[in-house]
């Protein structure tokens, strides 16, 4: 019984998926809805796997070429220039990232009161830093509940990404479907196939060696930086990359979207109506506080509400690039704020969580 249970999952769970997916994003193509190959196979393989559980898997080495397409895409947009009003931006950067980070712990205060949870679960589930960081670092802290902190930081997620795009072609942005996007595509459809050769070898070869090496050495979103670097230094050292056939962008887009779609079971969940509901309450208010710092920011930097809104969404690095990509937004800003949000978090926060609730823990035994 058991051989035959994992048959299927073993010999045919990887062409399922991928039907699945391209499914998925060919019904969303059909249906004119915003980024089609992110979110089509997203959901479909979120709602697919979740049916036939044992027919449904995504490898980790798929996700990350996705990934490495993406980061190549941000290292382009770094050019000298950009890089140069990223630095003019920095203060803006740390006041941002500060009062976004600010407002998810007041969140999860909010919801940990209301829920009776444990509030260092729900701030870890909150916190909008990458999915493997909170986990690890959950599994390092007492009293925390890992299923909970997993559930609400992939419904945060995947509401981000399914709503930001919403918002982005709403009537408040002014976007229209396939508008921007369109040009960005037929650019990239433009260039032959063979004007990638030869540079596109040397930019792919760097690109995955520094993704490797970046894992090994736990260096944040490896496969995402790591060739968003490298590709920047290799252009401000003369060597020009070339731009992507659409088709590429798209592939990637179903890689990552299918990755994010497998991550939510909630046959796992105990109390799933009380976790799923806490989790999409919490997910839009941080929409909406995402949504009116990005006003703030809109105004005091001149920048577009794309652009703004893009830059602040707590999302994944990686899908904030691709929609910014797709609609014609200011790629290095919101790279930009995105990556310092990433270090940020991953580099601050840690420690300062562990200084913090070590410090609470301490003073009821000091006061006795």
């Amino acid at each position: 019984m058991t051989r035959s249970a994992q048959a299927p999952r073993s010999s045919y769970s990887f062409p399922i998926t991928l039907l699945t997916a391209l499914a998925g994003g060919g019904a969303f193509m059909l249906l004119g809805l915003p980024l089609p190959w992110l979110l089509g196979p997203m959901i479909a393989t979120l709602v697919a796997s979740n049916l036939l559980k044992n027919y449904y898997a995504w490898p980790g080495q798929v996700r990350n070429a996705g990934m490495i397409i993406v980061g190549y895409t941000i290292g382009l947009s770094l050019t000298r220039s950009a890089l140069k009003e990223m630095a003019h931006q920095l203060p803006s950067m740390v006041l941002m990232t500060t009062l976004l980070l600010l407002f998810c712990a007041g969140i999860a205060a909010i919801v940990s009161k209301i829920s009776g949870s444990n509030y260092r679960t729900i701030l870890l589930g909150s916190i909008p830093g990458g999915l493997t960081q909170m986990l690890m670092l959950a599994e390092e802290t007492e009293d925390i509940n890992i299923t909970v902190v997993t559930v609400i930081q992939v419904v945060r997620l995947m509401m981000i990404i399914i709503c930001v795009p919403l918002l982005i072609y709403s009537p408040l942005f002014g976007n229209l479907p396939g508008s921007e996007s369109a040009g960005i595509l037929a650019a990239g459809t433009a260039s032959a196939w063979n004007a990638l050769f030869p540079n596109i070898i040397y930019f792919a070869a760097a690109c995955t060696v520094c993704g490797i090496l970046g894992q090994k050495i736990n260096f944040p979103t490896a496969y995402l930086l790591g060739p968003a670097l490298i590709t920047a230094i290799l252009q401000l050292s003369g060597l020009q990359g070339p731009i992507l056939p659409g088709a590429i962008t798209s592939a990637a887009q179903l890689m990552i979207g299918v990755f994010v779609g497998l991550l939510l079971d909630p046959r796992k969940l105990n109390n799933k109506l009380l976790t799923l509901s806490l989790a999409l309450g919490s997910g839009i208010v941080l929409i909406a506080g995402s949504y009116g710092l990005g006003l703030l920011f809109a105004y005091y930097e001149a920048v577009s509400g794309s652009t703004a809104l893009l830059s602040l969404a707590p999302g994944g690095m990686d899908q904030m690039s691709l929609i910014a990509h797709e609609v014609g937004a200011d790629l290095p800003t919101v790279a930009g704020y995105q990556l310092f949000r990433t270090f940020f978090i991953f580099f601050a926060v840690p420690p300062l969580y562990k200084l913090i609730f070590r410090e609470k823990k301490s003073r009821p035994s000091a006061v006795g």
